[in-house]
């Protein structure tokens, strides 16, 4: 099983991620998972955090001599910003005389659209830094470097997988025609916006700043595509197996997303049948690297999966993010400890963060893709996955040039 557990709070010391289920034999480029930290602190509209810290994975367990050991994989991120909270976030209940940073007052006005109100009522807190230290977007951190182990692993059978913002407010890509993968892919990392149309983007920086002038915040949506997803992923046998439920729930489960789509996502409600399905005709000839392109599609409105299974297409998820919470201009609430009307807590924030989770969308596709793809090859090595695909690649190709009129070599 694939599977993997975070820990840390946003200014407490470190925070760090425990992924189980990782084969034998990965040569581990680190460099690549800092890549994918750095990609995940830039983004226009984003705040002074990001200036504070500069996100460093620490593998402490599961890696030995650059390759992975079969082992749970450890990885911890520093906060740097810890020396400034330590008297505040400090785990002693006696707290050391040289702990640094001020004594903050416990926070008592909720942020409307956060986890501030519902945590304190579940967990008993008077002090609503126990839930928002937690609930807390710095947390997907972690995610993202356990993400970019799970895109290592994929990049083995040849999975890649690329991002790109699709709106932010009311400015909004043409959702009539698919942005192909290598546009996507191409997209330079230091990209504003991450918006694969420039004029587009000069728009939405525009909105951005004139969201920051009003102390008020945007969300927006983003597109993360996977190519080269082998078909038969997930099942259409047991609710919980489905594929695509899998990926809407790890996409629901990043902070401040409210919806997700697959495909076509909710344009495919207000349509006919014959404009939504994707027809299926003969594919390229059985061959090489090609061998599991049995068939094609002229359209891929199902983004990759039917019934819950890949079907060879690209896999395009697309997530919509909600405003963040905390504004500028500080929306009404209560202050809990009078339980009078009080403008809500203000904490350090972005105004806009949709091109950041945009990469953390990523990861969370690579960790769900991977898991699949380990349950449906298996595996205790690389070289076991590796194997184990290539077979399956050749015995679809055996199977399927047996069909009369089918492609072959």
């Amino acid at each position: 099983m694939f599977r993997f557990l975070t820990a840390g709070e946003s200014h407490g010391r470190s925070l760090t991620v425990i992924l189980d289920g990782v084969p034998a034999g990965l040569a581990l480029d680190v460099d690549a998972i800092t890549r994918d930290l750095r990609r995940r602190q830039g983004g226009y509209g984003r705040g002074k955090r990001m200036a504070i810290e500069s996100d460093t994975p620490v593998i402490g367990a599961g890696v030995r001599h650059g390759m992975t050991t079969g082992a749970p994989v450890a990885i911890t991120i520093n906060n740097r910003d810890w020396v400034n909270w330590e008297f505040t976030m400090h785990p002693d209940a006696d707290v050391p005389a040289q702990a640094g940073g001020a004594k903050r007052e416990p926070v008592t006005r909720p942020r409307p659209g956060h986890a501030d109100l519902a945590g304190a009522i579940k967990y008993g807190h008077d002090d609503l830094r126990d839930v928002l230290e937690r609930a807390s977007a710095r947390e997907t951190a972690v995610r993202v470097a356990a993400g970019a182990v799970a895109r290592q692993i994929l990049a083995q059978i040849g999975v890649r997988i690329a991002s790109h913002v699709v709106s932010i407010g009311d400015v909004a890509v043409d959702p009539v025609t698919p942005i192909p993968f290598d546009a996507i892919a191409a997209i330079p990392d230091r990209a504003p916006t991450h918006c694969a149309d420039p004029t587009l983007e000069a728009h939405m920086i525009a909105a951005i700043d004139a969201a920051r002038a009003a102390g008020d915040t945007l969300g927006g949506a983003f597109e993360v595509v996977a190519t080269g997803v082998p078909p038969g992923l997930g099942s259409y046998a047991q609710w919980d197996l489905k594929l695509d439920g899998q990926l809407a729930q790890a996409m629901m489960s990043i902070p401040a997303i409210k919806a997700v789509g697959i495909g076509m996502g909710p344009d495919a409600a207000r349509l006919p049948g014959s404009r939504v399905h994707d027809e299926i005709l003969p594919g390229r000839p059985a061959s090489g690297s090609d061998a599991a392109k049995l068939f094609t599609r002229p359209t891929n409105h199902a983004g990759g999966l039917e019934g819950g299974v890949t079907n060879g297409e690209d896999v395009r998820v697309t997530a919509y993010m909600k405003p963040i919470a905390t504004l500028m201009a500080p929306l009404r609430s209560l202050d809990l400890e009078t339980m009078r009307e009080s403008p809500a807590a203000i904490e350090r924030s972005d105004v806009c963060a949709v091109p950041a989770a945009a990469v953390v969308g990523e990861a969370m596709v690579a960790l769900t893709l991977c898991g699949a793809v380990l349950d449906r090859f298996g595996g205790d090595s690389i070289n076991d996955l590796r194997r184990r695909h290539t077979d399956w690649v050749a015995q679809s190709a055996a199977r399927f040039a047996r069909v009369p009129g089918a492609p072959s070599s």
